[in-house]
């Protein structure tokens, strides 16, 4: 591709790239052929790098980038000065791992970060949209089922204060300097490339290999299950969207299940009994999610479109296809 075409590009900056929904995301925004994507992820050990990097050994183009770098490890404001988009997927997972002395690291990789991100951007010449990946955490017990964006957020986990945090400094940065800047609350997202320490993909690898799934508390917590390619399809949609900077929008599943239900379909799907280990509830585990979607319908034209048994099944390919229930 020469000079003259790449001018031509929509260039879209993707942090947490070589994520789970970051992986998926890129790999479709390089379907289009006038995006330019720059990839940014500093593989943590939250879970075995190789496994993320795995994520990105389908991507054969010259249009993608990869910044093998932290966030706080560049300079920020030659990259973000060259982009029409950013999505930043980036940040550090895990309610059970938030409390106690890891605390700092959610500070450092979920606020600090986006701060940064925020700060650099305010100056960046070509910028149309910021979009936050924020999450369902934020609500906490919630108030009210299906939650809506203005119900009162209240997070019952550090990880969940600190996604609240940095979604609040998207808000300010749009309100004081005008950033083009959103946020979009995913909805406990589920499909192929999830990560390790996740439920669904334990559940798969554990049930494939005959060892006994272990599930906290009691099975009866209910979730709005969301598939990782309604999230994209949300996130491509919220590009170019007219949405008022500061906007949050919930994206979620479409149905409540509970864990139990899940593991019933899992067991039709994979044709095997699940034996089950059962132990403590984790402290800052909510009891239910739910969220309504009439907000993402009105301003994205989206609704989630992929029922938990088709989503599963994706999963459950995913994860044969991959050989990784027999590593």
């Amino acid at each position: 591709m020469n000079g003259r075409d790449r001018k031509t590009l929509s260039k879209i900056l993707v942090t947490g790239a070589a994520g789970f929904i970051g992986s998926t995301l890129v790999d479709r925004l390089l379907q289009e052929p006038s995006h330019e994507v720059v990839g940014m992820d500093c593989f943590t050990d939250y879970y075995d790098p190789a496994l993320k990097r795995a994520n990105l050994l389908s991507i054969n183009s010259d249009r993608f980038t990869l910044v093998d770098r932290d966030i706080a490890g560049v300079d920020l404001a030659e990259i973000v000065d060259q982009v029409d988009v950013i999505y930043h997927l980036a940040g550090q997972p895990g309610v059970r791992r938030s409390w106690g002395t890891e605390f700092e690291t959610y500070v450092d990789q979920n606020i600090v970060a986006t701060q940064l991100l925020l700060e650099a951007s305010r100056q960046a010449k070509k910028l149309t949209r910021f979009i936050y990946a924020s999450s369902s955490s934020v609500y906490g017990d919630a108030e009210r089922y299906p939650t809506n964006e203005v119900d009162r957020p209240a997070p019952i986990s550090p990880y969940g204060v600190s996604k609240l945090a940095a979604e609040h400094l998207v808000s300010l940065y749009a309100r004081n300097f005008g950033l083009p800047a959103i946020s979009l609350r995913f909805f406990t997202v589920y499909g192929p490339r999830q990560r390790p320490d996740m439920a669904f993909r334990r559940f798969i690898v554990d049930t494939i290999n005959s060892i006994p799934i272990t599930v906290y508390g009691d099975g009866t917590q209910i979730r709005e299950y969301t598939h990782v390619n309604d999230i994209v399809r949300a996130l491509e949609l919220a590009q170019k969207a007219d949405i008022e900077p500061g906007t949050v929008i919930n994206l979620s599943g479409g149905s409540s299940i509970s864990l139990n239900e899940v593991i019933s379909v899992l067991e039709r799907l994979l044709g095997q009994s699940i034996s089950v280990n059962r132990v403590a509830k984790v402290a800052g585990d909510v009891f239910r999610t739910g969220g309504s979607t009439e907000v993402a319908r009105l301003l994205l034209g989206w609704s989630p479109e992929i029922p938990i048994d088709l989503g599963l099944q994706s999963e459950i390919d995913w994860v044969r296809q991959s050989g990784i229930a027999s590593s």
